[in-house]
């Protein structure tokens, strides 16, 4: 779809994504509270007036924020689990996935996953819609391999649970001048994982 097709100008859709990123940015620095609609636009270079032009509400740019950090985290799992058929395998590729974007996309994650309790009703709704759209997506894979024997765990809905927050967590704590690169992580969890689920040695 062009721009044409929308009727949006480019120029509105820069501003607008000048805003969500500096949104982004205050509400990792100061919390969603904590940050005002003039904070937002004096980050993004704007007047306080401009960013009601283009979003109804500081909610609002939070719940577009978090939409587009969850859908691409859902894309990211799916895309790691089609290049095989195997349980292991997958499991290990979202795991490590999931870990380096966590890392890469600190602050973003941070956002997107801790600042949950300030979206509307409605918008929160959507929001754990995708994230149990995830949560299917892993669990399926330990499932699986638990049926087929690769896994030995009691419980794979706790199991699957376990390594969301795990990966999540990851935002909190990673800051680039950390000694242990994403991709450093992202091997560990991976490792982590399979001994989680019971997967052989």
């Amino acid at each position: 779809m062009t721009d044409a097709d929308t009727g949006i100008r480019p120029h509105a859709n820069q501003t607008r994504s000048r805003l969500l990123d500096a949104a982004l940015t205050a509400f990792a620095e100061r919390g969603f509270h904590a940050t005002s609609t003039r904070d937002i636009a004096a980050a993004a270079g704007m007047s306080p007036a401009a960013v009601y032009v283009h979003h109804r509400s500081k909610e609002e740019l939070l719940h577009q924020i978090s939409r587009r950090g969850h859908e691409a985290t859902l894309e990211l799992v799916r895309s790691a689990t089609a290049g095989s058929e195997d349980p292991v395998t997958q499991l290990s590729e979202v795991v490590r996935a999931f870990a380096v974007h966590h890392a890469q996309a600190n602050t973003e994650a941070r956002v997107v996953n801790y600042e949950l309790a300030s979206l509307s009703e409605e918008h929160l709704a959507e929001i754990l819609r995708l994230r149990r759209e995830i949560a299917a997506e892993l669990r399926g894979v330990v499932e699986r391999g638990v049926a087929g024997g690769a896994f030995d765990t009691p419980d794979p809905r706790m199991a699957t649970t376990a390594l969301l927050s795990l990966g999540i967590d990851i935002a909190r704590w990673y800051r680039e001048e950390r000694d242990w690169s994403p991709e450093d992580v992202g091997a560990y969890y991976a490792e982590l994982a399979l001994r989680m689920v019971g997967a052989p040695r």
